[in-house]
């Protein structure tokens, strides 16, 4: 019970952050700066989320709750965004000169939580020119889908992260576990 009001709660004052102004004078009830009904339909996606994802986001310890992992994901969201600016950039310069070697690499992150692992899947298939294809069982290996497969990252299998995923590993294991 606990797991699902912690997750309804996160969800509801992330969606309160994402419709932040959105009320209009024309609405009878406004509260501060949402409509009546825009929090009662807040209230009602966040407690199907809260009890569709309570298992993922609370397991058996409070972790995610540490406000210091917070301040790290912020700062994970700016390095995620350069990251991203970058492989943007090299994709682009990829579709314009025709220089792709493709092909689908094996990376072993060493995450052992189920979060770690669909972040770091996440994060790696937001970026442009790679895309998760696919998670072992034993949740050790991650099988990713890279535009441009260097030489010299395949000297041993599975290849080292950073040539796939910069850090966004070590990010995801501060963050996550």
């Amino acid at each position: 019970m606990l797991a699902f009001i912690v997750t309804m709660l996160v969800s509801f004052l992330t969606y309160l952050l994402l419709t932040t102004g959105s009320a209009n004078d024309s609405s009878i009830m406004n509260i501060w700066i949402w409509s009546l009904e825009e929090i009662i339909f807040g209230l009602i996606l966040s407690a199907i989320v809260g009890f569709i994802g309570r298992k993922l986001f609370v397991k058996k310890s409070f972790r995610m709750l540490n406000p210091v992992r917070w301040f790290i994901f912020i700062g994970y969201l700016f390095y995620f965004f350069y990251e991203m600016t970058k492989a943007n950039i090299d994709v682009a310069y990829r579709v314009i000169t025709g220089k792709i070697n493709p092909g689908i690499v094996k990376i072993s992150p060493g995450l052992k939580t189920d979060l770690g692992i669909a972040m770091l899947a996440n994060s790696i298939t937001l970026t442009p020119g790679t895309l998760s294809v696919d998670i072992d069982e034993d949740k050790n290996d991650l099988y990713i889908h890279w535009i441009n497969v260097k030489k010299e990252a395949i000297t041993k299998t599975p290849i080292d992260c950073k040539w796939v995923c910069a850090k966004f590993d070590k990010w995801v294991r501060r963050i996550a576990e």
